[in-house]
C-alpha cells in the first residue's frame, strides 16, 4: 500500500458559524461539527476513520471557528486516538481549496506523500485505505470518491463522468441544471503535494485577470467588483472541473452508505447510518439489554455512561441518548436523539424527534413528528 516513509496527513474541513445555517437551530448552542450522531461529535466520525490510514502522521482541522469552541475536543480526541490533531483557525472563509491551501506550509511540515481533505458534514463508510491504495495505483495527483444516485436527486450534488475502465475524471459540473451523470462527488479526496501548485495556479490566473479589469474596466474599478476575494477559491468548480480530463485526477466509487447532514432532519438518518456502523466498527458503543436487570433494548442504541435509564423503559431503534439525560418508567424512545440533561418522565414516548438540551418531557406525553416532517422536529420544551 505505500512504504514506510510515505507520511500521510488528514485536512477535514469543519466550515464557521456562518455555514451550517440550514442546520439552526441545533448549530446555535454548538458547533456544528460538534452535534452528536450516535452518541459521537459529528466530526469525530471522519476523525476515527482518519485513524484507520496508515502512516498517518496528523490530522488537520480548518475552519473559521473560535479556537476555544474547538480547544478541549481537540485535546481530547488526540488523547483517545494517540494521534496529533490540531484545529487551525482561517481568519476569514476561504473556500474549500483556498483554506487547504492558506495553511499550506503547516500541513507539510510532515512531509507528506499523500494529504486527504474531507468534509466534515458528510456522512459515510469513509474507506480511506481502500481509497489510498486505489490512489497509489492511479499514479495521478488527486482521486474523488464517488458513489451513484438517483437521477433525481444527482442534481443535488456535483455531478462527474468517469471513464468505466480507467476511473479517470473526464467531466465534473456542480450542481448542473440539467442531467449529466449519475455518479456524484461525496466531498472526501485524497491528493498529493502537487495540489498546492495547481491551486496556486488557478489563484495567480484570477489575480491577473482582476488587475487586467481594474485597468482595463470602469465597472471593475466599483466597489462591488473590488472587493471580490481572488484568494476564495472553491475545489470543485475552480480546481476540479478544470483539470478533469487532464489524467490528473481519477474517482474510487463507494458501494456504502453517503449522506450529507445539511438539516436536523438528516442528523437522524446520519446518527442511525453511525449507529448501524458501530456493530462491525464499535460495537461496545452499543447498549444492549432485553429487559430483566435493565432497559429493554431493540435494534441499534447508544447510551452515554452517566445517562439513568429505567428499567422498564424499551428504547430503540436508532436512538442515541447523551450525557446526564433521565429516561422515566415505561417511556418508550424511537428513532430519535436525546441531547445533554434532558429528562424523559413516566410512559411518555419520543418518535422521530430530536429533544434538546436540558428539555423535559412530561409524564404521558408524545412527541413525534408528522410523516411530512419525518425527522424534522426539534424539541426543546417542557411538557
Amino acid at each position: 500500500m505505500g512504504s514506510a516513509e510515505e507520511r500521510v496527513v488528514a485536512v477535514i474541513m469543519v466550515g464557521g458559524p456562518t455555514k451550517g445555517t440550514r442546520f439552526r437551530p441545533l448549530s446555535l448552542n454548538i458547533p456544528k461539527p460538534l452535534f452528536p450522531l450516535a452518541g459521537q461529535p459529528m466530526v469525530h466520525h471522519p476523525i476515527s476513520a482518519c485513524k484507520r490510514i496508515p502512516n498517518l502522521a496528523q490530522i488537520y482541522l480548518v475552519g473559521f471557528y473560535e479556537e476555544r469552541e474547538f480547544a478541549l475536543y481537540v485535546s481530547s480526541i488526540s488523547n483517545e486516538l494517540k494521534v496529533p490533531v490540531r484545529y487551525l483557525k482561517e481568519d476569514k472563509p476561504h473556500g474549500s481549496a483556498g483554506g487547504l491551501y492558506n495553511f499550506r506550509d503547516l500541513i507539510m511540515e510532515d512531509s507528506p506523500s499523500h494529504i486527504f481533505l474531507l468534509n466534515c458534514d458528510v456522512c459515510c463508510s469513509f474507506p480511506l485505505p481502500e481509497m489510498l491504495e486505489a490512489h497509489i495505483s492511479y499514479g495521478a495527483m488527486g482521486t474523488l470518491l464517488v458513489i451513484k444516485v438517483s437521477a433525481e436527486s444527482a442534481s443535488q450534488f456535483g455531478e462527474l463522468i468517469a471513464d468505466p475502465s480507467t476511473k479517470e475524471l473526464l467531466h465534473y459540473t456542480e450542481k448542473p441544471e440539467t442531467f449529466v451523470s449519475d455518479l456524484i462527488n461525496c466531498g472526501v479526496y485524497i491528493f498529493t503535494p502537487e495540489i498546492f501548485s495547481a491551486i496556486r495556479n488557478v489563484s495567480t490566473q484570477r489575480k491577473d485577470r482582476a488587475n487586467l479589469k481594474r485597468v482595463s474596466s470602469f465597472e471593475a474599478l466599483q466597489p462591488a467588483t473590488r472587493n471580490l476575494p481572488t484568494d476564495f477559491m472553491r475545489l470543485d468548480q475552480d480546481i476540479l472541473s478544470p483539470l478533469a480530463g487532464k489524467r490528473q485526477l481519477y474517482t474510487y466509487e463507494t458501494m456504502d452508505f453517503w449522506e450529507q447532514i445539511k438539516t436536523p432532519g438528516m442528523s437522524l438518518k446520519c446518527s442511525g447510518l453511525y449507529l448501524a456502523q458501530f456493530r462491525s466498527t464499535s460495537p461496545h458503543l452499543l447498549a444492549s439489554g432485553d429487559g430483566t436487570k435493565g432497559a429493554t433494548i431493540v435494534g441499534d442504541v447508544y447510551i452515554h455512561p452517566s445517562a439513568k435509564v429505567h428499567p422498564t423503559a424499551k428504547i430503540g431503534p436508532n436512538v442515541s441518548i447523551s450525557a446526564n439525560a433521565r429516561v422515566g418508567a415505561g417511556a418508550r424512545l424511537m428513532n430519535c436523539i436525546i441531547l445533554d440533561d434532558v429528562e424523559i418522565k413516566e410512559n411518555a414516548v419520543v418518535t422521530h424527534s430530536i429533544v434538546g438540551w436540558k428539555s423535559s418531557i412530561g409524564k404521558w406525553s408524545r412527541a413525534q413528528a408528522t410523516l411530512s416532517l419525518c425527522g424534522s422536529i426539534l424539541m426543546q420544551v417542557k411538557l
